[in-house]
């Protein structure tokens, strides 16, 4: 198979791994595979695959809502996919879903299949939910299949009119179980600290995301005060990159309690950060089912996460992690004491995670559904054309993207 995935920004966060993973499987499995991504990239990630995939930088691909750009990226998309002439083009993110997908469809790919990571008019304004629920509602249209990372991710999509039950299947976003399972600590872990040679190690907490604001880094650390009056000598690392990093190092330099607060930037190996980790935490408002929760758990470690959708199907509250309400940082903060001053509460969550069934998170599982749901969306296409597949054109397309960005 000729397999395109396209995404908005290629930066070291979930959906990017994600997509990596696969694009790296299948060009294993002997598939020609093209990686397209806009003008906002991390430069040693891209370094790192570029060797094994056709890597396309599109500069005219960007976040923010751009109707020149956007239409501009729409039409680069086109030509490139007619020029290449794929079999299936595979979309993630909200923007290079709805750009890439009219690109597809417009291009004539028989296989077009949107990876719903994330939804865009979950928590937002009323305005903001109903333009990108149009704009999902079009490109549903011409979707072949959805590729969701949690059930609750597909049951909001079918609820909201995106797609029918049966284009859509989920498909959990795998990574390498064992390295988490049977990390050790990180080498010279003083250094990461803050802490003198051979002083015992601190009580420590681990945030593992992305800097951006979804994710609340800044307001957790307004918040990490209540576990400092607590736990003392306690810890934070804040390990991650993005576009939030001078807000989240303001905050630190705001923060009473900034000697306790180590920002550790992108860090290689996660699995020897959640080893030394005493409570994993995530306070996102807005996710898909975001892997580092599993991650957490691979790892063993008592976990504080965001009520968010889907987070019921893995973790469960009082078992095998503490769930807190997402609209309240202040709880999260609250239980990361609570579970800092009761060990054995603690060690119950850890060995909980410990016995957590993630074995439909390993990465050989998701990249084997992957291409069954290829084959089978392939399989279709050569049948009649559905009664909602819709011709875009360029001027439904300027509407479209002149209205929306993600």
């Amino acid at each position: 198979m000729k397999i395109v995935h396209v995404l908005t920004r290629l930066l070291r966060a979930g959906s990017e791994e994600n997509t990596l993973a696969c694009c790296l499987a299948q060009a294993r499995h002997g598939h020609e595979v093209m990686l397209v991504h806009g003008e906002e990239y991390d430069q040693s990630l891209r370094a790192s695959v570029a060797g094994a995939l056709r890597m396309v930088t599109l500069e005219r691909l960007l976040n923010p809502i751009s109707p020149s750009r956007d239409i501009s990226a729409f039409r680069q998309l086109t030509r490139l996919m007619r020029d290449w002439r794929p079999d299936i083009v595979h979309t993630h993110q909200s923007k290079a879903g709805i750009v890439g997908r009219l690109a597809a469809r417009e291009a004539n790919i028989p296989g077009i299949i949107h990876g719903v990571h994330i939804l865009p008019f979950v928590h937002v304004g009323s305005a903001q939910r109903l333009m990108y629920l149009a704009a999902e509602r079009l490109a549903a249209n011409f979707t072949r299949a959805f590729i969701d990372v949690s059930q609750a991710m597909r049951d909001i999509c079918i609820a909201n009119h995106l797609g029918s039950p049966d284009q859509h299947h989920v498909v959990h976003s795998g990574f390498d179980l064992a390295r988490f399972a049977n990390a050790q600590w990180p080498q010279e872990p003083h250094l990461l600290l803050g802490t003198a040679i051979g002083e015992p190690k601190p009580p420590v907490v681990l945030v593992l995301a992305a800097l951006e604001p979804r994710k609340r880094h800044v307001e957790f650390i307004e918040a990490f005060g209540q576990v400092v009056d607590r736990i003392p000598n306690v810890r934070l690392l804040l390990a991650g990159e993005g576009p939030a990093r001078s807000a989240v190092e303001s905050a630190i330099q705001r923060s009473p309690f900034a000697d306790r607060v180590r920002m550790i930037g992108h860090h290689r190996e996660p699995e020897r950060l959640i080893s030394l980790a005493d409570v994993c935490v995530l306070t996102s408002m807005r996710e898909g089912l975001p892997r580092v929760m599993m991650q957490y758990l691979a790892g063993g470690r008592a976990s504080v996460v965001s009520h968010l959708p889907g987070v019921e199907e893995v973790v469960k509250h009082g078992v095998n992690g503490i769930v807190t309400p997402a609209e309240d940082v202040g709880a999260a903060a609250a239980a990361v004491a609570d579970l800092l001053e009761n060990e054995h509460y603690r060690a119950r969550l850890a060995d909980g995670a410990k016995l957590t069934d993630l074995s439909s998170w390993g990465l050989e599982s998701m990249c084997e559904k992957v291409e069954l749901i290829y084959q089978s969306v392939l399989e279709s296409a050569l049948s009649p054309a559905r009664p909602n597949d819709v011709r875009i054109g360029d001027g439904l397309a300027k509407q479209t993207l002149g209205l929306h960005g993600f």
